[in-house]
């Protein structure tokens, strides 16, 4: 190998029955509740002895409707539905591990920045500094019903509100409190020096937020950042803000393109491209022989549940896959829901010509990224490959069946890649930023949050994009 790079691995969760492998809930090994208190334990303890960088939890705030105009077929066959609240989990997790990262998905589209801002200095308090955030626009027009709004805002308006959440947020969390503001002294009395608590004053185009953030700083102040923006105008949203993004794609090819892009864009904000860390979803089926591997994978497929997965693929893209036929090819269509779904089948591989049934075979067992299936030695040699041919860093990957999956993949491939010496189980560090990327808590002092005034209104202008 050119490199030896170590390979990351975060484990793809939802606070939900079924994920990205939508028909598997119904395998018999598949028992586990993801409503008990005991299944989150167990599997964050056992991530947390494989050494991964983070249990990251997705969500969403809608029902996938798409599909046949209702979501008759998401409840049906439990796609992403029933859900619940990701951020909940995270005490539960933190109480139950010491190392392991919890990453959080909340879209900006359906919060406000200032009670936001509070609920995340509480987890990273409370998690000693281990929370990250992935910063989501949203994709569902059912969420944006259920909040109050007709439909959702375009992709690129989306967007734009983002980069203002993330302006008051940043001054919440990196400017409102100085160091030194909590004092704690007991003889004089002053718990805090008002003197170093500022208001941000903050009036922009869709926020006024004119007080002061109710949390004392907390171990990272602003938490880790995750966003997984692929079009033009989400790269651009990810080079300025995100120190990791993800990216989903079938074939090392599509996935290399994404990376180079979204390094030359981070670059391009002024940032260090290099610094980006970057997971590209996938599956691992493994066994004790390769033989076993390919038999469960065999198995797994049995359960693929077609109309399910064309469920989650509408609700992804906004196109209705019920009024098309299994054998009909699927074009690149340019939606406001999901731009990069479609593409990353169509447009990003033009040699490929895809079936509406092909397309659910494939999102439907482990969504869309690869299944990568051997023995250990024989999955390590793959995903050697991506990250050497790709540049990516590691993995978010995905399951059909949670603690069976991520159980082989920290028994028999972490083991290997140890043997390899392409794998850290302990990085060192106390919060999360520190373990990812190898330096200090907070922000590093080129990036936008910490670039952030409170000095007047339109302070963080200069890094908005131009209209």
């Amino acid at each position: 190998m050119s490199t030896l790079r170590p390979i990351r691995f975060n484990a793809f969760q939802m606070n939900t029955a079924s994920h990205q492998s939508p028909g598997l809930w119904r395998h018999p090994r598949s028992a586990a509740s993801y409503l008990d208190a005991a299944y989150w334990v167990e599997l964050a303890q056992l991530l947390e002895a494989g050494g991964f960088d983070a249990l990251f939890l997705a969500d969403v705030l809608g029902a996938y409707d798409v599909y046949a105009g209702s979501a008759d077929a998401a409840l049906r066959h439990g796609v992403q539905l029933p859900l619940n609240d990701p951020l909940a989990l995270v005490p539960l997790i933190a109480g139950a591990t010491t190392r392991l990262g919890i990453g959080v998905t909340a879209a900006v589209s359906y919060e406000h920045p200032y009670t936001f801002a509070r609920r995340m200095s509480t987890l990273d308090h409370l998690s000693g500094g281990r929370v990250g955030w992935n910063i989501v626009t949203g994709y569902l027009d059912s969420a944006a019903r259920n909040l109050g709004q007709q439909h959702q805002l375009g992709h690129d308006a989306r967007y734009d509100l983002a980069d203002e959440f993330l302006e008051v947020v940043y001054k919440l969390w990196e400017k409102s409190w100085e160091d030194g503001a909590v004092l704690r002294d007991r003889e004089r009395g002053i718990y805090t020096d008002p003197a170093r608590v500022h208001p941000i004053d903050h009036q922009g185009t869709h926020y006024t937020v004119p007080g002061i953030h109710l949390c004392e700083p907390s171990p990272q102040r602003t938490p880790f950042l995750y966003q997984a923006g692929a079009s033009p105008r989400g790269l651009a949203f990810a080079a300025r803000h995100a120190e990791a993004t993800f990216v989903s794609g079938p074939t090392p090819g599509i996935v290399k393109r994404y990376v180079d892009s979204a390094r030359a864009a981070t670059r391009a904000a002024g940032r260090d491209g290099d610094a980006l860390l970057v997971y590209a979803q996938a599956l691992i089926v493994t066994g004790a022989t390769a033989e076993e591997a390919q038999a469960r994978l065999r198995d797994y497929r049995q359960h693929i549940d077609i109309e399910a997965a064309l469920t989650l693929l509408s609700g992804w893209t906004g196109v209705d896959f019920s009024r098309y036929a299994l054998d009909d090819t699927i074009d690149y269509i340019d939606t406001d829901a999901g731009r990069s779904a479609l593409a990353s089948l169509s447009v990003a591989d033009p040699d490929k010509r895809w079936t509406v049934r092909e397309a659910a075979q494939f999102i439907g067992l482990g969504g869309r990224g690869p299944v990568l299936a051997g023995d250990a030695a024989q999955v390590a040699d793959q995903l050697e490959t991506w990250l050497d041919v790709t540049g990516i860093d590691g993995f978010n990957l995905a399951y059909a069946l949670p603690h069976e999956d991520m159980r082989n993949v920290v028994e028999l491939v972490v083991p290997e890649l140890q043997r390899r010496g392409r794998y850290r189980v302990d990085s060192g560090g106390a919060t999360l930023r520190e373990r990812l990327l190898g330096a200090g808590p907070r922000l590093h002092q080129t990036h936008p949050g910490r670039q952030v005034r409170i000095d007047g209104p339109g302070s963080l202008a200069s890094l908005r994009p131009a209209a």
